[in-house]
């Protein structure tokens, strides 16, 4: 099958269906489009030049749209592949208390990224931020499926974009399916398609000398411990030393956990399991590391379509480090 642009919304759902059917790819869940959420309302304009996460300032406006992946983040998982090339990495809290990741790439994309895995309603809100993202995703439960439809995202599932995924021989289903992002965009928008509300630049003065931190979920567990050689925070999950399949390690320049609502959401697994709602609209604390350091900070994102403001205690903004900014979202 030839290269397929992301399904925009308001596609016919039958055709695509029927164009990629014989070479769609056998995935976990019901592949579909991607979403809107519990408020239904719509995309605002495109935002205004951001600061870059590798200049400090402003740059020009996006070239195009920037790419969000669903990533499997269970120990079958793992090793994973692409995420050094992230931007932004997501953690959230899914079903049976597990973890799955959202890696948005924006200034560069890798060869190869996964695997890829399903989205989860969450995930709608938090996109939201963007302008007209791209989202590549296994599947999505049924039930979610009227939500993705209405969403102001391209969606990239194999069933849509089947030549775009392939299945590797290091793990077995549903943990080897990855995507080739060249096939999904030509280049990587720059980094004004982050429009996420987040300040590069020099710390604050204070903060609390950190040499590890971690973040529980019920079944899944973040550690990260500062480098000073590296200059890095190094990941290490459920116990064993986060590496990806190039042998890189993970480490982020910035972790911020970010205290929010974490509550029921409608929506069940096959198994019954209930999918949590991770609410990333409205007001909160967090704790930002940076450079060997914890800053205790406000979080504000007034709606869905805005980015997320984190302030000091004095009402400036935070400034993050340089380089792969990781969010993890905790219980408040």
């Amino acid at each position: 099958m030839g290269q397929r642009a992301p399904r925009r919304r308001g596609a016919t759902r039958a055709a695509l269906l029927a164009a990629t059917m014989t070479a769609s790819l056998a995935v976990g869940c019901t592949a579909h489009h991607g979403g809107s959420v519990d408020d239904g309302r719509g995309h605002g304009p495109s935002q205004s030049p951001t600061q870059s996460p590798s200049a400090g300032g402003t740059v020009a406006p996006a070239a195009g749209p920037l790419l969000a992946v669903k990533i499997d983040n269970v120990p079958a998982a793992r090793p994973q592949t692409g995420l050094d090339s992230a931007d932004i990495v997501y953690a959230e809290q899914v079903e049976g208390g597990l973890s799955r990741l959202m890696a948005v790439f924006a200034t560069k994309f890798p060869k190869s990224v996964g695997p890829v895995r399903s989205a989860r309603v969450s995930d709608l809100e938090l996109l939201r931020q963007f302008d007209d993202p791209t989202l590549a995703f296994s599947g999505a439960q049924h039930k979610l499926l009227p939500l993705i439809d209405k969403a102001p995202l391209r969606s990239a599932s194999p069933d849509e974009v089947a030549s775009a995924y392939y299945r590797g021989v290091d793990k077995s289903a549903p943990h080897n399916l990855y995507l080739h992002p060249d096939k999904l965009l030509p280049s990587a928008p720059g980094a004004a398609a982050l429009t996420t509300g987040f300040h590069y630049g020099a710390a604050p003065t204070g903060g609390k000398p950190t040499a590890s931190r971690s973040v529980r979920y019920p079944a899944a567990r973040f550690t990260f411990t500062w480098s000073g050689s590296k200059h890095r925070w190094l990941l290490t999950e459920d116990g064993t030393p986060t590496v990806l399949t190039n042998g890189k390690r993970v480490a982020p320049a910035t972790v911020v956990i970010q205290y929010v609502k974490i509550r029921k959401s409608k929506y069940h697994d096959v198994l019954g399991n209930n999918t949590p709602y991770t609410e990333t609209v409205g007001t909160g604390k967090a704790d930002v590391l940076r450079d060997g350091r914890t800053f205790s900070v406000d979080w504000k994102r007034q709606k869905a379509t805005d980015g997320t403001q984190f302030t000091t205690t004095d009402g400036r903004p935070m400034n993050f480090a340089k380089g792969q900014v990781w969010v993890v979202f905790a219980k408040s």
